[in-house]
């Protein structure tokens, strides 16, 4: 590893795999006969606040189970007028994790720069958190998926630039002196000046996630940060990106850190294979055919020529286009079956795309209270130990498959 990378880096071998608990927080309860988007314009009167009150607290304490059971920390996201995911604000459930929690990390994975006017906002509520948890925060940082750009009405061919902006602007809070000024193209600030500061020096653990994009990848890697996969495709998609970004990072100069990479995906464990996709295929498909539905919108503009060509490498395998179990399984669109199965697929699949965070979705569409606690207990008390003995401190995740004891 070396020794160059950013300061959250052990500095000396290779850091154990990390495991998070990430939580999308969906709405369960679409009517049976709406057949629209879950994004822009699904009606928002389809929201029922009683429904909300009481899933908002379910997926929390979801949350901070991940803590009693051992994960090293927990994920939340940011989105916009949809079903998909209730966090237009992951920042306040960030605050709240902060507080009702003592360990483990807590990743906002992210939060979408070019949202935010002035971007000085991030870095002020990233601060906040950090303060509060001791330390614990990872900054997330996206550049907001292409629905977004609909509902804020904002022009999607200046997202990079004002993601640049607002990207230099919060780095630039964190680790110097105010007040300063920025005059820019999007962000023109007077006095740079936020209060307070972040307990990490010089600054939290920072994660972008993607989904191919090459400027994405490129920035990544040049900055030194983590690239987080997002799930929904085709385990080789995985395998293909994470490749681009070891050879972006090798163009940069260096080997990349396992650390820098993040898997993410719907993980659910049972007593057996059987019961597991019993008691699972019914709410995957319904995030499936219900919640994903308006996930793809790309305005024109939002992406460049280049990536966008990358990224239709991957787009017939996005989960969207499913229609079979047999293509779930077989594709790693998500980890279902025993503990037994479940260590064995995952073990498989981390030795072959190298990561050293594993993020599991393990509430996803209509998975009930009862059943998502279930899988975690069995996730934290059979699979992960197994796990961290097969991928221990010191050695490279990336290699041909070994027994999982």
């Amino acid at each position: 590893m070396s020794a160059t990378l950013d300061p959250w880096v052990a500095s000396e071998g290779f850091a154990e795999m990390r495991f998070f608990s990430f939580h999308l927080m969906p709405y369960p309860a679409l009517p049976d006969d709406y057949d629209g988007p879950a994004w822009v314009t699904c009606p928002n009167s389809l929201f029922d606040p009683a429904v909300g009150n009481q899933i908002y607290n379910r997926y929390l304490d979801e949350l901070i189970l991940a803590e009693e059971l051992g994960f090293d920390g927990v994920c939340v996201n940011e989105h916009h007028q949809n079903a998909y995911g209730l966090m237009p604000s992951p920042n306040l459930m960030a605050s709240v994790l902060a507080r009702q929690t003592s360990r483990m990390k807590i990743a906002v994975v992210g939060n979408a720069l070019p949202l935010y006017d002035p971007p000085t906002r991030v870095a002020e509520e990233f601060a906040m958190i950090d303060c509060i948890s001791g330390g614990r925060l990872i900054a997330g940082m996206v550049v907001g998926g292409g629905p977004e750009y609909y509902s804020f009405s904002i022009n999607p061919a200046h997202a990079r630039e004002r993601f640049q902006e607002a990207h230099d602007i919060i780095k630039r809070v964190w680790t110097e002196p105010g007040p300063f000024e920025f005059i820019g193209k999007h962000y023109k600030l007077r006095y740079v000046n936020s209060w307070p500061r972040p307990v990490q020096q010089p600054h939290p653990e920072i994660w972008i996630p993607g989904v191919g994009s090459l400027e994405t990848i490129e920035f990544v890697a040049r900055n030194r940060y983590a690239y987080m996969g997002i799930p929904y495709f085709h385990i080789d998609v995985f395998e293909r990106m994470f490749t681009m970004m070891r050879e972006a990072c090798q163009r940069q100069g260096y080997e990349v850190d396992p650390l820098q990479l993040g898997w993410l995906v719907p993980i659910f464990v049972a007593e057996t294979d059987a019961e597991a996709r019993r008691q699972y295929e019914d709410h995957f498909w319904y995030f499936v055919r219900r919640l994903l539905p308006g996930i793809n919108i790309s305005p024109p503009g939002y992406t460049s020529i280049r990536s966008f060509e990358n990224i239709l490498k991957g787009a017939k395998t996005f989960a969207l286009n499913l229609k079979t179990w047999d293509e779930v399984r077989d594709g790693g669109y998500a980890i279902v079956g025993s503990p037994e199965t479940v260590t064995e697929l995952l073990s498989e699949n981390l030795r072959r795309l190298g990561p050293g965070n594993l993020l599991g979705l393990f509430q996803l569409g209509t998975l009930p209270a009862d059943l998502t606690r279930r899988s975690l207990e069995l996730f934290g008390a059979e699979v992960m130990p197994k796990l961290r003995a097969a991928f221990p401190a010191g050695q490279p995740v990336l290699g041909a498959p070994a027994a999982v004891a």
